[in-house]
C-alpha cells in the first residue's frame, strides 16, 4: 500500500529530532491527524508514547531506531522510505485494561500496550490475591509484585521477571509474579486474552501497593482488575522478514 501523506514523529532525542527534519525536507511531513501513516523516531519508550498518542484513529505506525533499545523498531535508513512503507507487514495489536481502586475509593481507568504491574511500596513484601474470571486461583501471593503482560510487552518487563516470551499473534497474556517467595516456586500462568485477571490487595495499610499500566501510575491501590481492550486496534508497520513476530521467535532461542 502505497503512503503519500506521512506523518513524522520523534523523541526529544538529538539524534531523533535530526532524523526527523532530514526525513520531512526529503519526503514531506504533514500534521499528526492528517497523516495516512506515522513514522516514530526514536527507541521502544517513544513508540509506546506515540501509540498511546494515536490509539484509535486507526493510522499505521512505522517506528524507525534512533533511540537504545529499538526491539518494537526498525532499522533506521532515508534511503527509499516509500518504497519501504508499501512493503511493510502489518501487525495488530490490543492494549490492557487497568481499572484500579485506591485506598479512597477512586477508581482509575489506563490502557497497557506492554504490560499491567502490581509492586510493593514499601520494604514490607506484597501480599496479592489472584482470581481469573471471579475464581479465586491463588489465595496468597507474596513477594515484590506481579504483572499481566501482552504478546507485545512480553519481551521487556515481564521477561526480565523471568516470564514467557509469547509469539505475536497468541491469544495469551502472561500472569509474572515478580521476586515471588510465597508460593516459593510459583513463577506465573499463561491466560487466554479474553480472561479476566483480578488482584486484590491484602493488608493495604501494612503493605501499600502501586499498580502501573505503562506509564499511568496508581499509588495504595486495593484492587485492579484487567482485561484485553479487544475493542482496541493498533497496527505497527514493519519491513519485511524483520518484523515483530520474526524479532519475538529469534529472542526465544538467545542464549
Amino acid at each position: 500500500m502505497a503512503f503519500e501523506k506521512i506523518s513524522f514523529q520523534a523523541s526529544e532525542a538529538e539524534e531523533a529530532q535530526t532524523a526527523r527534519d532530514r526525513l520531512a525536507a526529503r519526503y514531506g511531513s504533514v500534521p499528526l491527524y492528517e497523516a495516512e501513516v506515522i513514522v516514530a523516531l526514536g527507541g521502544d519508550g517513544f513508540m509506546l508514547q506515540t501509540l498511546h498518542l494515536t490509539m484509535g484513529s486507526g493510522i499505521p505506525v512505522y517506528g524507525m531506531n534512533r533511540g537504545t533499545v529499538g526491539f518494537l523498531m526498525n532499522d533506521y535508513s532515508a534511503k527509499r522510505l516509500p518504497e519501504r512503507l508499501a512493503r511493510a507487514s502489518r501487525v495488530l495489536i490490543n492494549p490492557l485494561r487497568m481499572r484500579a481502586r485506591d485506598a479512597a475509593g477512586t477508581e482509575t481507568v489506563a490502557l497497557a500496550i506492554n504490560e499491567v504491574s502490581l509492586l510493593r511500596e514499601t520494604r514490607q513484601a506484597a501480599k496479592i490475591r489472584i482470581s481469573v474470571n471471579d475464581e479465586v486461583m491463588l489465595e496468597e501471593l507474596i513477594g515484590d509484585g506481579v504483572m499481566v503482560a501482552t504478546p507485545a510487552g512480553s519481551t521487556a518487563y515481564n521477561f526480565s521477571a523471568h516470564g514467557p516470551i509469547l509469539p505475536i499473534k497468541a491469544k495469551l497474556l502472561a500472569l509474572t509474579a515478580v521476586a515471588p517467595f510465597r508460593p516459593r516456586r510459583w513463577r506465573g500462568a499463561l491466560l487466554y486474552y479474553d480472561n479476566t485477571i483480578r488482584f486484590d490487595v491484602l493488608s493495604p495499610e501494612k503493605r501499600p501497593i502501586s499498580a502501573t499500566a505503562d506509564a499511568t501510575e496508581v499509588r495504595h491501590v486495593v484492587q485492579v482488575e484487567i482485561g484485553t481492550a479487544s475493542e482496541i486496534e493498533m497496527t505497527l508497520l514493519y519491513d519485511p522478514g524483520h518484523g515483530l513476530e520474526e524479532r519475538i521467535i529469534r529472542e526465544q532461542f538467545l542464549s
